[in-house]
């Protein structure tokens, strides 16, 4: 009975799936984390210049409009005030 419970916990351990983790040794997991969150870092950095140009290009269209693309662009009814 005793074996027959040490052969099943066994079978049990051995049944494990193997991981990456357990493949890969602890400093090269450690570079890889560190790596992943570089790229994070400049993938947000990135996208952080690109809505900065963006609102650059948006101010820049804004301050050159026309006076008659700014009077189409009012909602007010110029007619009520006359």
């Amino acid at each position: 009975m005793a074996k027959k419970r040490k052969n099943i916990q066994k079978e049990k351990q051995q049944d494990k799936p193997v991981t990456l983790g357990d493949l890969l040794n602890d400093q090269l997991a450690t570079q890889l984390k560190n790596k992943k969150q570089e790229l994070k870092e400049q993938e947000e950095a990135k996208l952080k210049a690109e809505e900065e140009r963006k609102r650059e290009e948006r101010r820049q269209r804004e301050k050159n409009k026309s006076f008659e693309e700014l009077l189409n662009e009012n909602s007010m009814n110029w007619k009520d005030f006359k």
